[in-house]
């Protein structure tokens, strides 16, 4: 969104979404698209398989400034879907919306939600041009549907901020969890106090870096709506001093590196014991997946957080 932000002013816009599907589908509903007046798309609405006759019908979108409904049925040897090879085996209906400057659908209001980690939902009218955004405190179930009304159908769909992540400590190993986070797309925030570690240079990915919990670090973290915390410094002091301050925190995931011996440890020189914690504590961090280096092990500790940040 933010690209489209930058270029809504010079050049065509269109807003694909799937608004149902029906069997087996890559994107369910509410996955939304956007596609600009040269070809390029941001964000995907199939595995890849239906993308190029997206953007082709997008073009006609732009011509007429009529909305499309797309009808793509992986099951049907006719149908385009069946040609292009679309394995899923489900039907997926998918809206082409103009955005222009008089009408953006909502968008601004939704980049402005994103860009404040505000939480919010966004109606749209199926095969018309009508679509607003109302914003809510908390999140709410991601699940999309199809609403009657009496002027039509609207697919009612959430719209939630990408998760922000705490690492504590800045070592060798944060570099993948950084890096393969921020393939998602995700907000990383590290702190560390040894001025060795945590290093821009070494953290280009990283939103923001800090080396102590004063003020600025609170009123971030307030701000920004924190939702999990990995703490892996390796120092047993400055691990136990992190998961004492993140008890005042509603957090969805929390994970402390290293075996269980030295959980209990952390907890002893933390004075806290398991039955006091505010959040179950994932440790040793990750699932289990054999890995052994700190690629393989990032793997596993960013898997079991999205596991229990989006169920």
């Amino acid at each position: 969104m933010t690209i489209w932000c930058k270029a809504k002013n010079d050049i065509d816009w269109v807003l694909g979404t799937v608004y149902k599907t029906e069997g087996s589908a890559y994107r369910k509903a509410g996955a939304h698209m956007l596609i600009n007046g040269f070809g390029q798309h941001f964000g995907l609405l199939s595995g890849g398989c239906l993308e190029s006759d997206i953007v082709l019908n997008s073009r006609k979108v732009m011509d007429s400034a009529e909305t499309i409904c797309l009808i793509y049925d992986s099951n049907d040897e006719d149908d385009i879907a069946f040609q292009f090879g679309l394995g899923c085996g489900g039907k997926v209906y998918i809206m082409l919306q103009l955005v222009t400057l008089d009408n953006d659908l909502d968008l601004n209001a939704i980049l402005t939600a994103l860009n404040n980690r505000q939480c919010g939902v966004y109606h749209q009218k199926i095969n018309g041009r009508e679509s607003y955004f109302k914003f809510t405190k908390e999140n709410i179930d991601p699940t999309a549907y199809v609403e009657s009304r009496p002027d039509g159908d609207w697919l009612v769909s959430t719209v939630n901020p990408d998760p922000h992540l705490l690492i504590v400590g800045g070592g060798v190993d944060v570099r993948p969890v950084v890096n393969i986070c921020k393939e998602l797309g995700w907000l990383i925030t590290i702190i560390d106090p040894r001025i060795a570690n945590a290093r821009k240079e070494h953290f280009p990915l990283a939103d923001f870096i800090f080396r102590k919990p004063n003020e600025n670090f609170d009123k971030h973290i307030l701000k920004n709506r924190l939702d999990a915390v990995v703490i892996m410094s390796h120092s047993l002091k400055i691990d136990a001093d992190y998961l004492c301050k993140i008890q005042s925190y509603s957090l969805k995931y929390v994970a402390l590196l290293g075996p269980k011996h030295r959980f209990k440890e952390v907890l002893n020189l933390a004075k806290l014991s398991e039955n006091e914690l505010q959040h179950p504590v994932a440790s040793p961090a990750g699932f289990d997946i054999g890995g052994q280096l700190p690629e393989s092990i990032a793997l596993s500790i960013v898997a079991e957080c999205h596991s229990a940040l989006f169920g």
